[in-house]
């Protein structure tokens, strides 16, 4: 049987991801932190902005997987590792978010919301890959912008992506705002 859309109900999920703030900004007491839909904004639109740098990616596809990729948090919640879940229970909870959001939705495309973010969790394809490093590099893009805009530390996301990157554009983008990083903190040591 075919489902046929939940209008109301889909926009009141979406409502929750374009009001909720993400764990790890919130830990780290940045003041205005961003939102989940405004991070799957942004990474969908510098995969956009791929188009040219990676020719042989499906850039479609990398949009699509940037818009979904955290939409079960709408009703898991934005989880990090401080948050005391192991990543299999992360996993399950997710799973069981995507399939009741999913279920808003006409199956066809329920059924490729959870193919993109199985995709994107399995990490097996270059889309994937892609998607992943793109994650990575908007969140450290991110610091360094609450860095210069707040004041605030946020060394411990610099750390734990040090040697994340394994594809261009991303090796170079990384270094490249590692090395303004390092010139603002020079200038301005917080």
């Amino acid at each position: 049987m075919t489902r046929i859309l939940k209008i109301f109900e889909l926009i009141e999920v979406l409502d929750k991801l374009k009001h909720l703030k993400r764990t790890g900004w919130v830990h780290h007491n940045v003041p205005e932190p961003e939102t989940v839909a405004c991070h799957m904004y942004r990474m969908a639109m510098l995969a956009m902005a791929l188009a040219e740098e990676l020719p042989n990616v499906d850039i479609v596809k990398c949009v699509k997987m940037s818009l979904v990729h955290d939409l079960g948090e709408a009703i898991a919640g934005d989880i990090t590792p401080r948050c005391g879940i192991t990543d299999e229970q992360k996993f399950d909870l997710e799973e069981k978010a995507f399939k009741e959001i999913s279920a808003l939705v006409p199956e066809s495309i329920g059924s490729e919301w959870l193919s993109l973010w199985e995709e994107y969790e399995k990490a097996g394809t270059l889309e994937a890959k892609v998607v992943k490093q793109l994650d990575k590099f908007d969140m450290v893009a991110q610091a360094f912008s609450y860095e210069k805009k707040f004041g605030v530390n946020l060394e411990e996301f610099f750390a734990t992506t040090t040697n994340m990157f394994l594809m261009e554009p991303f090796i170079t983008w990384d270094k490249q705002l590692r090395v303004q990083r390092d010139e603002f903190h020079q200038s301005k040591p917080i």
